[in-house]
């Protein structure tokens, strides 16, 4: 009984890791992110403009997180990434800073 527990808790654990290696950025860019960052509504910084991202990036990443997870000008808390992590706020603020 204890190495069924353990196969399903093993089996379990790497479904999770699955999961969240699985975060498509590009996609969640586009469902939470780009209705203002593409064209930069409300002073939001312009997705694919190093540019704009550079001052902000200078900030530091934990500020920048932190601004997405508290809200920041026309900017709500969390963005629209509700069920976003710290992780995957990184990884979409790279994604919008980087060109395309």
């Amino acid at each position: 009984m204890m190495k069924k527990l353990t196969v399903i808790a093993a089996l379990s654990a790497a479904a999770l890791s699955a999961n969240v290696q699985a975060f498509d950025v590009d996609a969640k860019y586009k469902q939470a992110c780009a209705a203002c960052h593409a064209a930069g509504v409300a002073g939001a910084p312009k997705s694919f403009d190093p540019a704009a991202w550079e001052p902000r990036l200078a900030l530091g990443m934990d500020t920048l997180v932190a601004s997405v997870t508290n809200g920041k000008g026309a900017m709500p808390p969390r963005g629209l990434c509700m069920d976003c992590t710290p992780e995957q706020y990184q990884q979409l603020i790279n994604y919008m800073a980087a060109p395309k």
